[in-house]
């Protein structure tokens, strides 16, 4: 199994930055993708974006341009910096890992390790 603790929430003015990270542990060389999602109070779970093992990352279209995901994969680390964030993009951050083969890493039932989550709060 692999475990994952998130960091680096807190609240911020729209407009700001911040950078979340999450740390894997356990059997990460079984993992095929790591990803981002988010639920915001009363709203279902969404994704946010992810990163392949090959570097290849992908956003959903309301962060594209403000939000950079990345990792370290000597140090089990991924990262994800917001910038121009807006109140929308307040919510409980995950991060999650799919352990098995995959081209697809954006749907919430297929990933198959969670964080607990770190939250983000933006005021207007």
């Amino acid at each position: 199994q692999v475990q994952l603790v998130e960091s680096g929430g807190g609240s911020v003015q729209a407009g700001g930055s911040l950078g979340l990270s999450c740390v894997a542990s356990g059997y990460t060389s079984k993992i095929y993708c790591l990803a981002w999602f988010r639920q915001a109070a009363g709203k279902q779970r969404e994704w946010v974006s992810s990163i392949f093992t090959d570097a290849k990352t992908t956003y959903r279209d309301s962060v594209k341009g403000r939000f950079t995901v990345s990792q370290d994969s000597a140090k089990n680390l991924l990262s994800l910096q917001m910038n121009s964030l807006k109140p929308e993009d307040t919510a409980m951050y995950y991060c999650a890992a799919r352990l098995r083969p995959t081209s697809w890493c954006q749907d919430s039932a297929v990933m198959d390790s969670w964080g607990k989550g770190t939250l983000v709060n933006i005021s207007s």
